[in-house]
């Protein structure tokens, strides 16, 4: 990643002329955007530069408007300026609205255009992986942003139920109550508890379980043993959406028979989402599994 240095101020010369892309997020020197996109960009034959830049944690409002008035086309958001872009964007579609948050910036007639791929792209990596989400019972562990971000793209494929379990139940009570009305209008069963609550002898077993918290990057389970023993089944999947490292949640699930998959191709999907509306190139052309084991095996 040496060759992409991040910027903390943004110079005019180096927007003239070029299609420039940037990550935007602080810390951001571990950011593994431009690779991506420098891939997708080759397999398209698109000539794009992708930088990444890290503002000041009060200064990332003045540095994203400075950037598309230089001429940047396209911004992608991450930790912790996702809040900061869903309150500066004027346009948002319906899955940025509902995810409260936004990932995906692009400028349109003037006016800053929001999205969340996140949840999308999370949708399609777990189809590629042979996940068959239509009418299964889903657990998603958390109830932060990251949950919030993926639970409008989850439900429209229909599961029969989804359960929100956080360490308090409070959070997870308030996210079905935002997310009810679609679940209702889709004929999906929502629910929400505690993650103590999952000790209980009568939980059911998860086709699909979902670790939405950041437990794995603290070398945690949001997961006592006794969930653990409860929730996951022989044959089911488990997800962390951390990356790069098998975390104590995937252990957990391969301890119990589970097929267990990082966060990665959940990265390089919304990637893709983003790319895609960037240059106005079919999704179709875009080789994401390709993109996948290439950064597993760098």
């Amino acid at each position: 990643m040496s060759h992409y240095p991040f910027l903390t101020e943004l110079k005019p010369n180096r927007f003239v002329g070029k299609n420039i892309y940037a990550v935007f997020g602080n810390p951001i020197g571990h950011s593994k955007s431009p690779l991506i996109h420098e891939q997708f960009a080759i397999q398209t034959q698109q000539e794009i530069d992708y930088l990444r830049i890290q503002p000041p944690l009060d200064g990332f409002a003045a540095m994203l408007t400075q950037f598309f008035a230089l001429g940047g086309q396209g911004a992608s958001i991450t930790i912790p300026f996702k809040l900061d872009a869903y309150q500066l964007c004027q346009q948002l579609s319906t899955r940025a609205r509902l995810a409260g948050a936004v990932n995906t910036v692009w400028q349109k007639d003037g006016m800053l255009c929001g999205d969340n791929t996140d949840g999308a792209g999370l949708v399609a990596d777990l189809l590629s992986q042979g996940v068959v989400i239509h009418e299964a019972d889903v657990l998603i562990v958390g109830a932060g942003g990251a949950s919030r971000g993926i639970l409008e793209p989850l439900l429209h494929q229909k599961p029969k139920r989804i359960w929100i379990a956080n360490r308090t139940a409070q959070k997870a009570h308030e996210l079905v109550s935002i997310f009810q009305p679609l679940a209702t209008e889709l004929d999906v069963e929502l629910m929400a508890s505690s993650t103590a609550q999952l000790e209980n002898h009568a939980t059911p077993a998860f086709s699909l379980v979902i670790n939405s918290s950041s437990a794995g990057l603290e070398d945690q389970s949001p997961l006592s043993t006794l969930a653990a023993d409860h929730v996951f089944c022989t044959g089911g999947f488990a997800y962390d959406l951390v990356y790069g490292k098998t975390t104590v949640f995937m252990e957990q699930a391969l301890q119990r028979g589970c097929r267990i998959s990082d966060g990665l191709g959940m990265l390089v999907e919304q990637a893709a989402i983003a790319f895609s509306q960037w240059r106005q190139v079919d999704i179709k052309r875009l080789d994401t599994r390709a993109v996948v084991a290439q950064l597993r095996n760098a």
